[in-house]
């Protein structure tokens, strides 16, 4: 009888700082607090997730790195490993949209924000109806140049340049 209960409280034990380490690593995650529903976790080499997230109202597709059920919503995190600038990059703020879109979409739940996680600080980003329609004109725009035959590139970005795979074959 003794044996049974040192196992229990070992059991209950182990359970219990199974969970605080859990607590611990959203925490430091930057993850908001409730349901893990969605990641996009072969870039974390866990098994792959099982598809894209699809839209196609908007033709759309997209896989935040991870989507938490609260109790505002599905939330869409997206975690970028550089530091962050003062304010965010205007490209990840649409890419969090985008998410945002995606998310309501697909599921048909509301998405009110997405989360904007920097290896050292996180951003909330309010999915406002302004946002959504800079998405939108963005979308448009994206898809009309795709079919001009020479569209004007930036190269006003020395750093992004070097790290381009394409940059011998760039003019």
């Amino acid at each position: 009888m003794s044996c049974l209960l040192s196992l229990a409280i070992l059991s209950i034990s182990l359970g219990g700082l199974a969970w605080w380490r859990a607590g611990r690593l959203r925490q430091q995650s930057g993850l908001p607090a409730g349901r893990l529903v969605y990641a996009d976790t072969h870039s974390h080499n866990w098994r792959p997730t099982p598809r894209p997230l699809f839209s196609a109202s908007f033709g759309l597709v997209g896989k935040p790195d991870y989507v938490v059920e609260t109790g505002q919503g599905l939330i869409p995190v997206e975690v970028k490993s550089g530091s962050a600038p003062e304010v965010p990059y205007l490209g990840h703020i649409l890419q969090v949209a985008a998410y945002c879109l995606l998310v309501e979409d697909s599921t048909g739940k509301v998405s009110p924000h997405g989360w904007l996680k920097y290896s050292d600080a996180l951003f909330e980003v309010d999915f406002t109806r302004e946002l959504r329609q800079e998405l939108l004109n963005t979308l448009a725009e994206m898809r009309q140049l795709r079919i001009r035959k020479n569209v004007a590139r930036s190269h006003d970005q020395p750093g992004r340049c070097s790290g381009c795979r394409l940059k011998e074959q760039c003019n």
